[in-house]
């Protein structure tokens, strides 16, 4: 005789987590670990950046005053390091969230692991841009060149190695340059203004330094390339060509308001390339044809 066996799965809430949000989405990041964790029933407690406290203690407060229950939602800033060191291993705390760099997000996760921990990191990217030989170069430049100056370049997602087929690499280039000079640079809250300042001097710091390895290594500067003015944190938006694959710019996020283009014979060659960093958060393509669309969709490795 057979006896019918059944089998319940059951999803219960992981429980209290530990979320860590970076500076260039201050509100943003912190709404997307927050929603998915009072949606599955956790609490929450966020370790929200000290060089934008502002906006998370508003969204916060928000949520006190719709009524959450008292310890449901819980905000806290200071120094990182000794925030992360206590919160991680802290027995009550289940679960680990960061989005941010590479190196931290390492360093956290093998925190969490050492105290079994489950951990979800959105670390750095270094987008490639993948723009075929029969690609729309004007809706190219407008959503690349949107995406990459958007937020100064600040973004884990914005595109910062653009691959360019030969047959339109010149045509490309000076539409990105056209595209660059365009933008009007200045305090984001004025009117009119579409390229504001970088986070602080420690960017402005970066970038010089992605810019001289950009010449050493050959690099041809076509507009921009570097600080503009005294006061503010202010970088010229940058269109790089003839950039080397040992160069910097092509090897790590410059997270700034830098372009660099190199150019390709093939789309073998360029998903190759693309695929050659460690960083897979996210990629970009502009192509015509059916066939490259299922190239790219197979063998492109992003998650977005």
């Amino acid at each position: 005789r057979n006896l019918a066996v059944q089998q319940t799965v059951l999803k219960e809430p992981i429980g209290p987590v530990a979320a860590f949000t970076p500076w260039n989405f201050p509100v943003n990041q912190v709404v997307r670990k927050l929603s998915a964790a009072l949606a599955c029933g956790c609490s929450f407690l966020v370790k929200a950046p000290e060089e934008t406290p502002a906006s998370p203690a508003a969204l916060l407060q928000a949520f006190v005053e719709a009524g959450v229950p008292a310890g449901t939602v819980g905000l806290v800033f200071g120094d990182p390091a000794e925030i992360s060191s206590y919160l991680i291993p802290h027995p009550v705390i289940r679960k680990v969230t960061f989005t941010g760099s590479t190196p931290v997000g390492k360093q956290l996760a093998a925190l969490a692991g050492a105290h079994m921990k489950r951990a979800t990191m959105e670390l750095g990217g270094h987008a490639p841009v993948i723009v075929a030989e029969d690609a729309d170069v004007a809706l190219a430049i407008k959503a690349a060149g949107a995406a990459k100056f958007r937020n100064a370049g600040q973004v884990c997602i914005s595109p910062t190695r653009f691959l360019v087929h030969n047959s339109i690499r010149e045509e490309f280039a000076a539409a990105l340059v056209k595209h660059a000079e365009g933008l009007k640079l200045g305090d984001g809250l004025a009117e009119g203004t579409t390229l504001g300042p970088l986070a602080n001097a420690r960017r402005l710091t970066a970038m010089s330094k992605v810019l001289d390895d950009a010449r050493k290594t050959g690099a041809k500067v076509e507009t921009g390339g570097e600080r503009v003015g005294s006061e503010g944190n202010f970088f010229a938006p940058t269109v790089l060509t003839n950039v080397s694959l040992e160069s910097d710019v092509f090897n790590n996020e410059p997270f700034g308001p830098i372009a660099a283009i190199r150019g390709f014979d093939t789309l073998e060659e360029a998903i190759a390339e693309a695929n050659r960093l460690p960083f897979g958060l996210a990629g970009y393509a502009f192509t015509k044809s059916f066939r490259n669309v299922h190239l790219l969709s197979q063998q492109l490795e992003v998650g977005m």
